[in-house]
């Protein structure tokens, strides 16, 4: 949306103040074909004249142009980038990081007890205390060839290209003591009696899904920060538990993406059963994992909706006994698309959308529906890859023949570094041995996973 916006007024920039132009330029080259038919001479004056005139005019259309498509950019109060050309400038950034293995730093600064300001001194006076920290920034971050934007409100986002987090961490410190350092009109009022803000860091990391994983990141480490008394920054931590900040709760979110997956009884009660298992599978490899907590609540929920795009696919070929057709398997494997499509109607599981789009991808970039290869897969992604296959492979279904426990794992390591990261590959077979009692229990390696 923000896009075609631009785009709109982009086109109305070229046009405004030009068609003049363009109706004089057109009739110069009518009355400049009369005369050169009538007068050589006279005619190859004209055309120097018309050529001057050209280039007057295209000069000055391109300088419109450059001028709207640079209002269209920039937010209108402080002058830097707005939000919506900062994300296509994070997605280039990013682009240019895959190609050469560079590294990329996001933060996102929050300007403490901004409302406070507001409400004291009005909405025009909080402005200026916008325009000045705008202005701040960008002649902090100018030297280093730091990309800023006005993030939204009282937010804004830096990109550092090629610097690592520990630079990241030292530049915007520096920056924050700077702003704590520097007058501001009425500053005096709030708590630290200067003018503060709060900021979350996160890194660009291979198998990061897109953009809004990483602002999502950097966003969460926003609010730790916040959440500890302001006026601090914090870096992204995978391994911290920010579910606090958050308000998560899991047993919720889980009933309610259940009740999202019934419509599936309706119609394919085998996916229903299989989403089940795949969740329960995911609820025990999570705790070996370690994972933490918002990796676990992603992982588990994933596990229960990442077949949710077979809702779409007809029942004849969900229910068909024996090999699918080629194009029938082009049908399956749209799923992964139209559940992408679902999930994302629900801006609150924005972070399942990989495991819903992703779970088929493979190690060696042979799956789909990008073929995506190694790392650039998301790790979350690539563990449901292997949990589904194994109860895929485990389980009744009616175009493929059930293996068993032990079958199932001998192929999960035939293809560890394949179809499957050999990273989890053992630690799974490890869980799965563990639960099912292998070595004491081996009449239990002949039974399903049902």
């Amino acid at each position: 949306m923000v896009g075609s916006e631009n785009i709109i007024i982009v086109l109305k920039g070229m046009l405004k103040g030009t068609a003049a132009t363009y109706v004089s330029t057109l009739l110069f080259s009518l009355v400049l074909v009369v005369l050169i038919s009538a007068q050589n001479t006279f005619g190859l004056f004209l055309f120097v004249c018309i050529s001057l005139l050209l280039s007057i005019a295209f000069k000055q259309h391109l300088k419109l142009y450059y001028e709207a498509s640079n209002k269209a950019n920039k937010d209108y109060l402080t002058g830097l980038n707005n939000h919506g050309y900062f994300k296509e400038l994070l997605d280039s950034e990013l682009s240019v990081a895959r190609e050469i293995e560079q590294p990329v730093c996001v933060a996102i600064l929050d300007i403490d007890d901004f409302k406070k300001y507001n409400d004291l001194y009005g909405h025009i006076q909080g402005d200026q205390l916008l325009k000045k920290f705008g202005a701040l920034i960008k002649k902090e971050t100018e030297a280093r060839n730091f990309i800023v934007a006005r993030y939204g409100g009282e937010e804004f986002s830096i990109i550092m290209p090629n610097t690592s987090l520990n630079a990241a961490l030292s530049f915007i410190n520096h920056l924050r003591k700077t702003t704590n350092d520097t007058y501001f009109d009425g500053v005096e009022v709030l708590p630290y009696e200067c003018l503060s803000f709060s900021a979350g860091i996160a890194e660009w990391e291979k198998e990061t899904y897109n953009t809004s994983e990483l602002l999502n990141k950097a966003d969460m480490a926003l609010y730790s920060a916040k959440d500890q008394g302001k006026n601090l920054v914090q870096i992204y931590n995978q391994h911290f538990d920010y579910t606090a900040q958050q308000s998560l709760n899991l047993e919720k979110d889980l009933d309610e993406a259940e009740q999202q997956l019934k419509i599936f009884l309706s119609k394919d009660v085998y996916t229903y059963r299989h989403s089940k298992r795949v969740y329960q599978y995911a609820v025990d490899f999570s705790n070996k994992l370690q994972l933490s907590i918002n990796e676990r609540k992603t992982l588990i929920l994933g596990a229960l909706v990442h077949d949710i795009g077979k809702i779409e696919i007809p029942r004849d070929i969900l229910t068909k006994k024996g090999k699918l057709e080629p194009h029938e398997w082009d049908i399956m494997k749209k799923h992964v698309t139209w559940g992408k499509e679902i999930i994302s109607t629900d801006k609150t599981h924005e972070d399942l959308i990989p495991l819903v789009e992703l779970h088929h991808e493979r190690y060696d970039g042979n799956g789909y529906p990008y073929g995506l290869k190694g790392n650039n897969i998301p790790k979350l992604a690539r563990i449901l890859c292997i949990i589904d296959s194994f109860d895929a492979m485990t389980t009744e279904r009616p175009y493929q023949p059930t293996k068993t426990f032990e079958e199932a794992i001998v192929e999960l390591r035939e293809c560890a570094g394949k179809q499957f990261d050999s990273e989890f590959v053992e630690l799974f077979i490890e869980m799965i041995e563990s639960n099912f009692h292998f070595k004491e229990c081996p009449e239990v390696l002949n039974q399903g996973a049902g």
